[in-house]
């Protein structure tokens, strides 16, 4: 998977999400979820509620604060036609206990505090280092977001930088949690030109430069984000390092990278991406990474419409592995699909999230787009208002349980909506275990 040797930039190899590996993208039974239908109770039912985070420990673990657990997510008011959704994005924060019934917070930033018109997807460290109490509950907040447009702006613009509002305070008691500023902002990194496309040079559908996403090695120490981003395709015609025709080339999503010398979680220098699309898929979302066994497992969310032309993909989880963070990533299941919707419900999930949980892997996502009938996203948008808001789910999805064994992944369930339980808890039996018991006993 790594460039051959003619094809390299120089000191370094990249590996590729290339054109032959995501021609084999099935839609076989190990990576279909199971149809997702409305939930009782939706999270909070004044909000339309998408793409969310957990609050994490340094490590990757996620923080327990006074036995509470905390996920950020991106939020509008629920009045709001899901397809405007994007143009007025807020992060706000919510707290369990149990990780099954959440209570919102409210707004994680001030209004008008933050950079951007808009705040997009990010990822959230509440690192312990440096606790004057000693018993870890008096840490420092790093909240990263994608900054979108400008601050005041009259008109939409869509220009994106990565950034961090830094400080704030968490605080239980016996109302609940309240994590409160002020915060520090600041601009953290912005596209290079050269490893990174800048909005000026991007010919394709979309433009990416979001999705920051925290991580500290365990293997090597090392303070890390990883984000979604662009390759710069200067010239498709002599472009010789990637699979596909010129049209294809404006597909060109990667993973970056940044990397703190300090380990201060507010000094980043970019590095060459992980992992690049180019003439394969334009938007590689939200990159994260699992560790297990010693091996990297690093997982994003695409679109069926990001796939350049002769490609058919799913809305769906893709992921790759390697023996290092750098790579050389592998696709696992050959293709990279890992976790889609089924084909009577294409859009029900979407914007996937993983994370280790024992010997399983959970995965959490939003309730999208149901009941369409066989409708395309371009579709609802024609839809009357009463129409598109009741077939938009806005809110946490079931939780799906995943094995994974090398390179291979299979779905073995679900559990609830916005159920997201600790590494230590127990899961329930699988239906499947269930009814094998069963029918050892002569019972099912």
């Amino acid at each position: 998977m790594h460039d051959d040797p003619g094809n390299d930039r120089p000191g370094r190899s990249i590996s590729r999400w290339t054109r032959s590996q995501a021609a084999a993208i099935r839609r076989g039974e190990g990576a279909v979820a199971p149809v997702v239908y409305p939930p009782a109770e939706d999270v909070d039912p004044d909000l339309h509620v998408w793409d969310t985070w957990f609050l994490r420990d340094r490590d990757g673990s996620i923080a327990e604060i006074d036995g509470y657990r905390v996920i950020l997510s991106l939020t509008a008011p629920a009045e709001l036609l899901p397809g405007k959704r994007h143009d007025v994005a807020t992060i706000r924060y919510f707290y369990s206990r149990d990780g099954r019934e959440w209570t919102c917070g409210g707004r994680v930033f001030e209004e008008g505090a933050a950079f951007g018109s808009r705040q997009w997807a990010g990822s959230a460290l509440y690192d312990r280092r440096g606790d004057a109490s000693g018993d870890g509950e008096d840490g420092r907040l790093y909240l990263y977001y994608t900054a979108s447009g400008a601050r005041g702006e009259t008109e939409l613009t869509y220009t994106q930088r990565i950034a961090v509002g830094a400080g704030g305070t968490v605080e239980t008691g016996g109302d609940g949690l309240e994590i409160s500023g002020p915060f520090d902002h600041e601009v953290l990194l912005e596209p290079d030109g050269a490893e990174y496309e800048r909005e000026s040079q991007s010919r394709g559908m979309i433009y990416t430069f979001r999705d920051p996403w925290f991580f500290e090695d365990p293997a090597t120490g090392e303070t890390c984000l990883l984000f979604e981003a662009n390759t710069p395709i200067p010239d498709p015609e002599r472009e010789e390092r990637f699979e596909g025709d010129p049209e294809h080339l404006e597909f060109n999503g990667s993973v970056g990278l940044a990397v703190s010398p300090s380990g201060d979680p507010t000094d980043w220098e970019l590095e060459s991406p992980i992992l690049e699309g180019v003439g394969t898929n334009q938007e590689l979302e939200r990159p994260h990474v699992v560790v297990r066994d010693g091996r990297y497992y690093l997982f994003l969310s695409s679109h069926e419409h990001t796939f350049a032309s002769g490609l058919e993909g799913y809305d769906a989880l893709y992921g790759f592995v390697a023996d290092s963070l750098r790579g050389e990533y592998v696709p696992l299941n050959e293709s990279g699909l890992v976790l889609t919707n089924p084909e009577s419900a294409p859009f029900q999930t979407y914007s996937w999230l993983a994370y280790p949980h024992d010997e399983e892997v959970l995965v959490t996502s939003f309730f999208n787009y149901y009941d369409l009938r066989g409708l395309s996203l371009d579709d609802v948008a024609d839809l009357p208002a009463d129409e598109q808001q009741r077939r938009f789910g806005g809110t946490l999805a079931p939780t799906v349980r995943l094995d994974v064994d090398g390179a291979a992944t299979r779905v073995l369930g679900a559990l609830e909506h916005g159920h997201l339980p600790l590494p230590d808890e127990e899961l329930p039996a699988l239906l499947s275990s269930y009814r094998a018991e069963n029918d050892d006993r002569g019972e099912y």
